[in-house]
This record gives C-alpha cells, structure tokens and sequence, in this order.
C-alpha cells in the first residue's frame, strides 16, 4: 500500500543536513557496515540469477530519471538508509553515476549493463524479521467509475486535502499530523467520523464515486484513475494522510476469523467486502487511516503516477520500500515469482526504488508497482511472493559514516 508524497517532504521527515559534499574520487566499491539484524555485504553481479537477461536498456531512463530528479537537490540532501551505512545515501553520492549515465547510447542492452556493473556494487539487505527472505506484494492505479457531481449512485466523496491538516514537529521533534485546536495539535478525524460527515460541507470534494469499497482501495493503493460517465479519465494522485494509524485489514479479517492468513491478499479482501455489503463499512472504518487526493495533469495518460520521488513511476520497473534501509533512487535486482497471465512468473528483473508505503517496513518487504488496467489490477491483487532484495549502491563515492 502506498502514500505517495513529494520528494521535499520525503527529505523533510528523512532529515536533511548541512556538511561536506563526499570526496567523488576513483570509482570503489563501499564498506558494508553491521547492523543489529545482520550484515549488508558486497556480492557480484555474476551471484545475481538473470542478471544478463533483463532488459537493461528498459532501465536506464528510469534510473536517468531519478538523476534528474535528485540533481536538482543540494548534494547533502539524505535520500535514506540510514540504518545501514554504505555509500548512496545523500545526492552527492549518486553524481559521478548519474553523469556517467547520460553517456550511455540508447536502447543498447550491453552497454546499459556495462554501465551499471562499472558503476554499481551489489549489496545484500541484513536479516530483517523474516527468515525466509523478502516479502513481495504489488500495488497498481485502479481504474473506477465516478462523477464530478453528486447523484444517483455517485454518493461517495474522494476528498482533496483539507486546509486545516497540519504537519508539524513537536517539542520532542517527532513529527505529528492532525489539527490546531487552542494553539495545540490534536488527532485529525479517523475514517469513520469523515465518513460520518466530519468534512461535508466544506468543499472538499474532488468528485464522487459509486462505491465505497472503490474509495477505500483507491486509499489503498495511493492513486488512481476515475472514469467519468461521458468515458472522461480523470487522474487523482496522492495529497496527504489524516495522521490516524494504518490498520491492515487482513490482519483485522484473520483476528476475527473471516480470512485465513495465508488468503490474505488484496483480491480477498475486496471479495469479503463486497460478498458483506452489510458490513462492509464498519470493517473497513476498522483502519482509522484516511488518504486525501489532487488531480493530476492529465495530459499524458501513460504515465505512472509520481512517486515518493516526485517522478512518474514505470510499471514493472517502480517499487515501494522502506527508506531507512534503501536510500529513494536506488537501483534494486528483485528476484520474485510475479502472477502473469494468471500464472506465477520468476521476475529477476532491476527496480528502482521510486515510492513509499505505510505497510512497508523493513529489509525484507518491498511492494512492486505493477501499472494501471485490468491486468495490473489482476496481478498486484494475488502478488505475493517471498524472494530476495539485492540494492546497487553507487561508486565513486567515500563510504558513509
């Protein structure tokens, strides 16, 4: 599940610091530092199943737009990883890479891949809290019917992000979301006091949808795609969070006895609500957390929505991770089974790590973006599969403290 944010908030809450820029010398591989959970260590790309079957020169404009993205940033600017101390967490680090990536020819697949074996040293995650490797789950932009006015069976609102949401540090400088109340930040309303009517009236609405279950998975994932009855397609993308605590529902379905745990999976949940209309509300106000939405431009329909990196992000090559161990930018070789024609694929394929996600924490949990349509929906619905994680981290930079 997503929360896609601007990149100057990303940087904002990952803490930004003013020092030297890294000494950018002759390219070497980073230090591997210990972490309390195990080791990041170096492996060769030769360790990396399929390493020379993917298509690289589908990659590299990805990875080039991130470099445009993060040039545009001070040099000591932090990306993240600041659980593990290798190499790549702050712009500066990535400048030699990213300038030497400009210079690679176009569509050329070996070139592309000398490029980032030159550049890049492989790096496996420490031990996180599961032992049998990463957990893979997808995410997609959903595609829903709605209305720009009220009626008929448009009767739920997609909110934009209200005025009176704040997003301070307090005086311990952890940083709180909610509302001022007499000069003091108070939680901001829960699911269920909006769905209440906490923000009627107020001219908030985006537009209006023609099912609560599509509101509640549009939340879900983030973003999406609302189709107007003249078949006008409207993109919505991610404008802030109400504070409240993400509550997964399957761990809510499983307590109760509903789902069992090894069911769980976006397809079965969304069954259950719409098998228990009747219910339905009340399950899904279960998960306090509440995501507001803009319009985006759109003029370019194919195009992802932006990221926690503020860049479109590329089906098949985008994925959401945990920003205290992958700094954002990151290059990752994902090696997973990924259902493809309805049927599980081995995916070894390079991703980047463009997005954030709520339920994402960890070394060993990272959700893949799988696009927009039928067929997306389909495959991040049943994706979940355990694989392993290796992070590119970039030469030519001092090794981080």
């Amino acid at each position: 599940m997503k929360r896609m944010a601007p990149l100057c908030a990303v940087l904002t809450l990952c803490g930004c610091h003013v020092g030297e820029s890294p000494n950018l010398g002759a390219p070497r591989p980073p230090h591997g530092s210990h972490h309390k959970s195990g080791h990041a260590r170096p492996v060769s790309f030769s360790a990396l199943p399929g390493w020379k079957d993917d298509a690289l020169e589908d990659a590299l404009p990805v990875f080039l737009q991130d470099c445009h993205k993060v040039g545009s940033l001070p040099a000591d600017s932090t990306l993240g990883g600041t659980d593990i101390k290798y190499a790549g967490r702050q712009v500066g680090d990535w400048q030699a890479a990213c300038n030497a990536a400009r210079d690679v020819r176009t569509g050329d697949r070996a070139a592309a891949r000398a490029f980032f074996e030159q550049w890049f040293v492989p790096y496996t995650l420490p031990v996180g809290k599961r032992t049998d490797g990463t957990l893979f789950t997808g995410y997609y932009e959903p595609e829903i019917r709605g209305s720009l006015r009220r009626g008929g069976i448009y009767q739920t609102p997609v909110y934009r992000r209200p005025p009176d949401l704040v997003r301070e540090r307090d005086a311990q400088g952890k940083v709180v979301t909610g509302r001022s109340r007499d000069g003091q930040i108070v939680p901001y309303w829960s699911r269920a006091q909006i769905d209440q009517g906490a923000l009627a009236h107020k001219k908030l609405e985006l537009l209006w949808l023609a099912d609560p279950v599509d509101l509640f998975f549009l939340q879900l994932q983030g973003a999406g795609r609302v189709r107007l009855p003249n078949d006008r397609v409207i993109r919505l993308g991610f404008d802030g969070l109400n504070g409240q605590p993400y509550v997964p529902l399957g761990r809510v379905m499983v307590a109760q006895g509903l789902l069992r745990a090894d069911d769980v999976n976006m397809a079965s949940i969304r069954g259950w609500l719409e098998a228990n209309p009747d219910k339905a509300m009340n399950m899904m106000e279960q998960n306090p957390n509440y995501v507001f939405f803009r319009e985006l431009d759109h003029d370019d329909a194919q195009a992802g929505a932006p990221g926690a990196l503020g860049v479109p992000l590329t089906p098949g090559r985008s994925m959401a991770v945990d920003r205290d161990f992958i700094p954002l930018g990151s290059p990752v070789w994902v090696q997973a089974q990924v259902p493809q024609d309805g049927h599980p694929t081995t995916w070894n394929r390079l991703d980047f790590a463009q997005d954030l996600g709520t339920d994402i924490k960890g070394p060993d949990r990272a959700d893949l973006y799988m696009g927009w349509g039928p067929e997306a929906a389909q495959a991040a619905g049943n994706l979940r599969s355990t694989g392993q994680m290796v992070v590119l981290v970039p030469r030519g930079a001092e090794p981080a403290k």
